[in-house]
């Protein structure tokens, strides 16, 4: 092919995956800035090698090239990360959103994401990665598995302990307890 040619299939393929990319790096670096520079460097990379491409999922085939851009910054630039594999039950919990779009409506749902956010951010690199994929971008075991690069069943088993971390970080008992505090009536405190 042409170079002409390859950069017409890269736009076509790759470019509509831009968000998702972004969206990836930005898990898993936890920066905007880095993970700007990292889908940057992807997408140099994915131009360099779209001649090669044959697959029939270019989105799966872009996130593991950034994924794998990802992990080359992170061990470039970032202390590595531990991850603890272990496995638990798949059971899922799911948020409702208020019905109402009043001010105290809008802001418990502001606090609702930040806390979900802040979970996800929370938990080790290799569940995070899993997590973002089936979850946030929607993809499937397989293209997870391809895009990891590990089997099927560890993709399986790393996103129901992600979920199960997910679960523990979310449970009420781990929000702050709100309580009313009393009016005064006089104009002094209350004691």
């Amino acid at each position: 092919m042409s170079d002409g040619e390859n950069h017409g299939r890269f736009e076509s393929l790759a470019l509509p995956h831009l968000d998702a990319a972004y969206n990836l790096a930005r898990w898993l670096t936890h920066n905007d800035h880095d993970a700007q520079d990292v889908v940057q460097e992807a997408l140099v990379r994915a131009m360099r090698y779209i001649g090669g491409f044959r697959g029939d999922s270019a989105r799966a085939w872009l996130l593991q090239i950034v994924r794998h851009t990802c992990y080359s910054w992170l061990k470039e630039n970032r202390p590595v990360e531990n991850v603890v594999l272990d496995d638990t039950d798949d059971a899922r919990q799911d948020i409702a959103a208020p019905a109402a779009d009043e001010p105290h409506s809008i802001a418990m749902r502001k606090a609702d994401r930040l806390q979900i956010n802040e979970a996800i951010a929370a938990l080790p690199v290799a569940y995070r990665e899993v997590l973002v994929l089936r979850e946030l971008e929607d993809l499937s075991y397989n293209d997870i598995a391809r895009i990891a690069d590990i089997p099927l069943g560890t993709v399986m088993s790393r996103l129901s302990r992600a979920r199960g971390l997910m679960r523990e970080a979310l449970m009420p008992s781990a929000r702050p307890v709100l309580r009313t505090v009393p009016r005064s009536t006089q104009g002094g405190g209350t004691q």
